[in-house]
């Protein structure tokens, strides 16, 4: 599998750390941040807005999406919504942040990724598909020509119902890190596919570092059979 694999007890505090040590390290500014969408990735921000908030200029700090449904801004399958709340209302301004928005066209936000030198981190998590932004296993969004750095894109197999604005993976390797945030026994098999090489979206992803933050549950099961002190 591509990048680095740490099995951790708290997987949202453990990226609240490295999105820390990352603005730390930044080499300019304003740091560019893609944020990603689901249930790891709200606990994961609303501990990022805990426990960084005097740890981060917010004001050095912009937002982009990674991917979003085609739905309205306050709707509550909305990704821009969970963002809003969980983090962006606490910690309050930004320097910029740039919601996806369906009805705007991918062209639009094509424009906005282009002009982007490259993304200081990119967040993104793992569907119990394999899927990762809104790249589902068979989609046309994995076609992408290089130069399509946002695509709108569906899910071949039906299961998720909102056509969907995604970063590519031509997109997503404007990242000088991506972090993968992976929990619950519900990813363990997708995520025991990515370890073991199968061809899914999210062992397809490429960036400068790629750092998968695993809780036990989720773990790929080599990990416990070469770490005895490892408890699932």
């Amino acid at each position: 599998m591509n990048g680095e694999i740490r099995v951790v007890e708290d997987v949202a505090g453990a990226f609240s750390g490295l999105v820390v040590e990352a603005f730390d390290a930044r080499a300019r500014s304003p740091f560019a941040l893609a944020v990603s969408g689901g249930p790891t990735a709200r606990r994961c921000y609303e501990r990022l807005a805990d426990e960084a908030a005097d740890r981060i200029d917010w004001w050095d700090l912009d937002v982009y999406w990674g991917d979003e449904r085609c739905v309205a801004p306050d709707d509550s399958d909305s990704n821009e919504a969970m963002v809003r709340e969980a983090l962006l209302a606490k910690v309050g301004a930004v320097n910029a942040y740039f919601p996806m928005r369906c009805s705007e066209g991918a062209e639009a936000y094509q424009m906005k990724v282009a002009n982007v030198e490259y993304f200081d981190l990119v967040h993104l998590g793992l569907g119990p598909d394999g899927h990762t932004a809104s790249l589902f296993p068979g989609s046309a969004g994995l076609d992408a020509d290089p130069g399509q750095l946002v695509v709108l894109n569906d899910d071949p197999s039906g299961r998720n119902l909102h056509r969907r604005m995604t970063l590519t993976l031509s997109g997503i390797a404007k990242a000088r890190q991506v972090v993968f945030t992976v929990s619950g026994s519900a990813k363990q098999e997708a995520m025991q596919a990515v370890y073991d090489g199968a061809d899914l979206p999210a062992a397809r992803v490429r960036a400068d570092r790629i750092t998968w933050l695993v809780d036990p549950d989720a773990a790929p099961r080599q990990l416990f059979d070469n770490a005895p002190g490892l408890v699932r």
